[in-house]
């Protein structure tokens, strides 16, 4: 089994070195970039951010109004529900009513 002593540590650092440097010699020969073609990446990118902003409203929009419509529709339906209070005069014909209709049918 190898000894961890066996690339000295000054072997290490030197490889480390040469790399680093071979790294940095790739970047510094990497042609620069077309500032033409800078700025059409910057153009598509803030058409792609615009265009999910957009629908990103949109979807806000619409479930704002679904929640509206959902809250408008249970108004409804509760106002539907509620039963309006009899008045005394309409409370006195149903039991004349009854009144009547269980006397007939005793006859």
């Amino acid at each position: 089994m190898a000894s961890y002593k066996d690339p000295s540590f000054q072997e290490r650092t030197a490889l480390a070195a040469k790399a680093r440097e071979k790294a940095l010699a790739a970047l510094a020969a990497k042609a620069p970039i077309d500032p033409a073609i800078a700025a059409e990446r910057e153009t598509a990118r803030l058409a792609r951010e615009a265009a999910a902003a957009e629908k990103s409203a949109a979807r806000k929009a619409e479930l704002a109004q679904a929640k509206a419509d959902k809250k408008a529709a249970a108004e409804a339906a509760a106002l539907a529900a509620h039963k309006p209070v009899p008045t005394e005069a309409e409370l006195k014909a149903a039991r004349d009513e009854r009144y009547a209709a269980r006397k007939n049918r005793k006859k």
